[in-house]
């Protein structure tokens, strides 16, 4: 399967750089490129590529309120932010808004393109160092919001993998924690993911956190 891309970033460098490790994919085809994220929501919705990388801080429409009208919108494209700015309120915002991963640009081009891959096939990917941060952040919080109603639909078991995958477990830990096998945690996963309508998991773990199903301390 080749994998559609669009690069959304006011600088053409970091476009340039992308361009080229993209080129020597033969799994990947750049299909578009923007420079403000106005552009990104337009080609988003003309092409429906399969991923949108995009840069938070662009003129006008900065990448958070893009990703948001993108992943609402009518495009199946999965987005991956890509900034150099890697603060809390960046990484929580992004992330709100329907982003599948959070990279920062001094991250080795390979892994920028291996995360590509990873979101593409379906699952979620957060650069190293993010995900403590976004823990940290919902300590933070004073209080959890309310559980959504959804979460009174969701069996004990699905709740024990929901918890699971909050404290950033993978389906192969997660199935040795539970003494289960992968495919039957894959099993739980695809319906958690039909029954909380979340796009991936990084959706699940703000859903978990949010409505304090688990705790940052544990």
């Amino acid at each position: 399967m080749i994998v559609r891309i669009i690069l959304a970033d006011d600088q053409p460098l970091i476009r340039a750089a992308l361009q080229m490790v993209i080129a020597d994919a033969p799994d990947l085809e750049l299909v578009g490129e923007a420079a403000t994220g106005r552009h990104a929501v337009q080609l988003a919705e003309e092409l429906d590529p399969d991923i949108v990388v995009m840069d938070i801080r662009m003129p006008g429409m900065d990448g958070i309120e893009a990703t948001r009208l993108i992943t609402k919108g009518p495009s199946r494209a999965h987005v991956i932010v890509l900034t150099t700015f890697d603060e809390d309120d960046y990484v929580y915002g992004a992330l709100r808004a329907g982003a599948s991963g959070f990279l920062v640009k001094d991250m080795a081009l390979d892994d920028i393109l291996t995360a590509i891959r990873v979101v593409a096939a379906g699952d979620a990917l957060i650069a190293p160092g993010v995900t403590r941060r976004l823990i940290e952040a919902f300590a933070d919080r004073p209080t959890p919001d309310p559980a959504p109603r959804e979460l009174e639909r969701i069996t004990e078991r699905e709740r024990e993998v929901l918890a699971l995958i909050a404290q950033g477990l993978t389906n192969t830990e997660i199935a040795t924690d539970l003494v289960i096998s992968v495919a039957t945690v894959k099993a739980y996963v695809g319906r958690l993911l039909s029954k909380l309508d979340a796009r991936d998991r990084v959706q699940l773990v703000i859903l978990a956190y949010e409505a304090g199903l688990v705790s940052p301390s544990k």
